[in-house]
């Protein structure tokens, strides 16, 4: 005969197990565009974090990095060293071509299709947001 904590424990882990399974869970890992659609960042695991590489830039988008001295913008890596510090989000480094430097960063899954990426400055005083999408495929 089986005690009831036991069987109730189980079918709790069991519910919990098969509701994780059927929401699809919110990652910054896969194919992003820019709200200007002029970037295309991959993202994906770098060790135990996640990292995201521009994989498409727009010919403007490749000519103001240039101007700021990013000769490839293509392969460079945009988000660097996020880790979770809380259900949905991350922090990193935001690394903005067109302005050559290097930002304190967050990211918030807002849903399965749209990231919210924050950088700011001056410890979090001075903040700038966009949110991009989720992309199947690279732009044309």
């Amino acid at each position: 005969m089986h005690k009831p904590g036991i069987m109730t424990a189980l079918a709790a882990i069991l519910a919990s197990t098969s509701i994780a399974t059927a929401q699809p869970a919110s990652s910054p890992q896969g194919l992003w565009l820019n709200p200007h659609g002029s970037v295309a960042v991959r993202t994906g695991a770098c060790g135990d974090k996640i990292c995201g590489w521009i994989v498409w830039a727009s010919d403007e988008a490749r000519k103001d990095a240039k101007e700021n001295g990013v000769d490839s913008l293509v392969g460079t890596e945009l988000l660097e060293n996020y880790r979770p510090y809380r259900a949905g989000s991350w922090s990193g480094t935001v690394f903005v071509p067109d302005m050559g430097r290097r930002f304190s960063s967050e990211i918030d899954a807002i849903s399965p299709t749209r990231l919210k990426v924050k950088g700011c400055i001056l410890g979090g005083l001075i903040c700038k947001s966009q949110v991009w999408s989720r992309i199947e495929r690279l732009p044309q």
